[in-house]
């Protein structure tokens, strides 16, 4: 359950057309916020690098309000017909392409949006060939290719509507999934057929499953061969989970859609891997012992070393890393680890390095270490987040540090390298940063607190170049103060009205928090903060707190809300508010709090069970009974709600223990729920809502009809803003 409401990093502001700035300079915040989906449109993004470092290819819209994006290829050398390097050239251009038609979704890949919190349109993602000299992508549901030294593009005639295509390595084949098969074109001639094709309705080849997408950071189902002659293909059976439907009440002559929803305690997919060769003459099914670990994390494959899995067991204290032999498909284990708490899977591993050692990260020393092998590379003052690429000498990572926000790139060498060695790349903190490279080239994305947006740069060894952004610049400035606060240390941001003066007397208080796991909010990164800004401008002091679970401090501080979402990440919202009102002017006589996802969870269990201290709350998208979510994520942190059905009690908003009938005095709230929501869907809220009125508990509910989880609708992402302050003012009597 990532946090929807953290605004994606946005490069550097550039230019923009004069009319559309002047609309949102005369348009409110709100509206300003909801127009450039967080400010993100126009910020280039999605950065491949070729491996001889002579181009770079990427995606970006053409200005701060536009949802399309394009296809772009930067030149990093001189070009040979004279094209100066750093000339950049549009690869793809979707109004071109589909000749000024709208774009039509499947609803497959409208789910795949959803899974992936994507928003805007046009050319959403791409993949290339190990050369990147191909790129492949899906159109309004067609296949296109674009020979990225051409400059050319074609659409490639197959059955649609088309999902992940992806090139071999070698150029000349594209691979997709189209109804649930598995196919394979020839990008010469044309020639198109099936691979491997479902034995039902309910079977697919090639796709992720709902939990691989939502929760394991695995959005693929298929992978090539470094020779690009076989491939390794997922085969999910989606017949054992449980279907709910999903009905639109404002169209009642609409049929509601089914889901295959796998919730806490409930059968999830059935998943299985093939290797395919090209030729369609090999079919070998790759064996593991799928009821002790069935759920298969992620997949290398490259020409360091055998394929490579990660396969978890259901509970996720148990994982294995495992060798597929291309002869059998037999499996042969070469790293094993357990925990008591869970697992956490980290983006990028596992690997191989070059020289054929396991590249993995695991827990030690009250940190998260990177390993090359045996060799431990990093020490403990560094938290790795992610492994971004590992070259012949050394390993490219991100990684959080002792510093309060702050989550740089990385360097060290895998070879001889030794904790302590590894170096920054991406200047002092704080900071939030990534990375990709590509030969002698490096492409860093780096967002800071005093620079809206983030600063894209290209590093090559003839220098430092910027990229180009056409996203909006915002109308306000965000001015955190960043804490530690309390004893416990709580990483926190404080936010006042912009002039507030030290004697304008203590201010309400709104706590903003996200609160629960993957959802850092106290970032080095000047966007994040805006909306958290605008909420302090109508008059607030705004706090945005993150407490244990919260990931980026170490194992043991995100694994503390092991069987307790509701005790600790309360307790801690608790402890730094009090904490930080020995500092700033707060009126905890008027504390308000307000959330999305699990912070909807949050600040409804606020005014449920703490009254004493939180005097309204607005919750958006609440999760309220832990039973309706899904079993990754779920039971990872509160177990199985068969085995442990009282720690799913106590943590349910929906219970007489959720909703604090002994606490007095009952707190306003707001509950906001899109109807259309696959992920947290709106059962939660209804059941809460529910439940509340039958304990005369007063609250009120807005529906948000044909929403999802992401609402990326401009309007309802406006009002929710402008409804939300009201609803607020309204209650703390402002």
């Amino acid at each position: 359950m990532p946090n929807d409401d953290v605004a994606k990093s946005t490069p550097q502001p550039a230019d923009r057309t004069a009319p559309e700035a002047a609309s949102l300079t005369r348009g409110s915040f709100p509206r300003e916020h909801a127009r450039t989906l967080r400010f993100t449109l126009g910020a280039p993004r999605s950065f491949t690098v070729a491996p001889d470092g002579s181009r770079m290819v990427f995606l970006r819209s053409a200005s701060g309000t536009d949802r399309a994006n394009r296809l772009w290829v930067r030149d990093l050398t001189a070009a040979a017909s004279g094209e100066p390097a750093g000339a950049e050239r549009v690869a793809a251009d979707p109004a071109v392409l589909l000749g000024g038609a709208d774009e039509r979704l499947s609803a497959e890949e409208r789910a795949r949006r959803e899974r992936s919190r994507e928003g805007g349109a046009g050319i959403v993602g791409y993949a290339t060939d190990a050369a990147v000299e191909l790129a492949a992508f899906a159109l309004s549901g067609r296949l296109f290719t674009a020979e990225l030294r051409a400059g050319t593009t074609r659409e490639l005639p197959v059955p649609a509507p088309v999902l992940d295509p992806r090139p071999a390595p070698d150029g000349r084949r594209v691979g997709y999934v189209a109804d649930g098969t598995l196919r394979i074109v020839d990008v010469e001639s044309g020639e198109d057929r099936a691979l491997a094709e479902p034995e039902g309705p309910e079977v697919t080849y090639g796709l992720a499953e709902f939990i691989a997408a939502e929760e394991t950071h695995r959005t693929r189902g298929f992978w090539w061969s470094p020779e690009g002659d076989r491939l390794l293909v997922a085969r999910v059976d989606e017949s054992p989970v449980r279907r709910w439907w999903i009905a639109d009440p404002a169209n009642p002559d609409s049929r509601p859609s089914e889901v295959a929803y796998p919730a806490a305690g409930t059968p999830n997919a059935e998943v299985r891997l093939f290797l395919l060769s090209v030729s369609g003459g090999q079919r070998t099914e790759v064996v593991w012992d799928r009821a002790a670990h069935p759920y298969l994390a992620a997949v290398h494959w490259s020409s360091a070393g055998a394929p490579l899995l990660l396969v978890q067991s259901r509970d996720q204290r148990h994982q294995r890393h495992l060798t597929v032999d291309l002869g059998t498909g037999a499996t042969t284990t070469v790293h094993e680890e357990k925990d008591p708490g869970w697992l956490e899977l980290i983006p990028g591993t596992p690997a191989w390095t070059p020289d054929g050692r396991l590249l993995r990260v695991g827990d030690e020393d009250g940190a998260r270490a990177l390993y090359a092998g045996d060799r431990r590379l990093t020490d403990p003052a560094l938290h790795v987040r992610a492994v971004l690429d590992t070259g012949p000498e050394d390993v490219l990572f991100s990684a959080s540090t002792g510093e309060i926000a702050d989550v740089a790139v990385y360097r060290v060498r895998h070879q001889d390298g030794k904790p302590g060695a590894a170096e920054r790349l991406t200047g002092p903190g704080p900071v939030h940063a990534s990375a990709v490279r590509g030969g002698e080239v490096l492409v860093t994305v780096t967002a800071r607190l005093d620079h809206p947006g983030s600063r894209v740069e290209i590093r090559t060894p003839a220098g430092t170049s910027p990229l180009a952004s056409h996203a909006h610049t915002p109308s306000l400035t965000a001015r955190p103060n960043l804490r530690l606060a309390g004893e416990r240390r709580i990483p926190a941001a404080v936010l006042l009205p912009t002039g507030h003066r030290p004697d304008d007397g203590p201010l309400p208080v709104l706590m903003d928090p996200y609160g629960g796991p993957h959802g850092q909010m106290v970032v080095g990164a000047h966007n994040a903060y805006l909306g958290s800004q605008w909420f302090a401008d109508q008059g607030f002091a705004v706090i945005v707190a993150d407490g244990r679970g919260t990931p980026g401090r170490s194992p043991e501080w995100e694994k503390a809300i092991r069987n307790d979402f509701a005790g600790v990440t309360l307790d801690d919202q608790v402890h730094a508010l009090h904490a930080l009102a020995e500092e700033f002017p707060l009126d905890l006589d008027r504390v308000a709090i307000r959330g999305w996802s699990y912070g909807g969870y949050l600040a409804a269990l606020a005014v449920l069970r703490r009254p004493d201290v939180f005097h309204a709350a607005v919750a958006g998208a609440p999760v309220t009974d832990w039973r309706l979510y899904d079993t990754h994520y779920t039971e990872r942190y509160l177990g199985d709600p068969n085995e442990q059905p009282e720690v799913y009690r106590a943590n349910s908003l929906v219970t007489s223990e959720g909703l604090g009938e002994a606490a007095e005095p009952h707190r306003p709230l707001m509950l906001i729920h899109g109807l259309a929501d696959d992920n947290v869907v709106a059962a939660h809220t209804l059941r809460l809502s529910s439940a509340l009125l039958a304990a005369g508990r007063p609250h009120e509910v807005l529906p948000l009809s044909g929403v999802t989880h992401m609402t990326p609708q401009e309007q309802v992402a406006e009002n929710l803003l402008l409804l939300q302050v009201d609803f607020l003012r309204r209650s703390l009597q402002l």
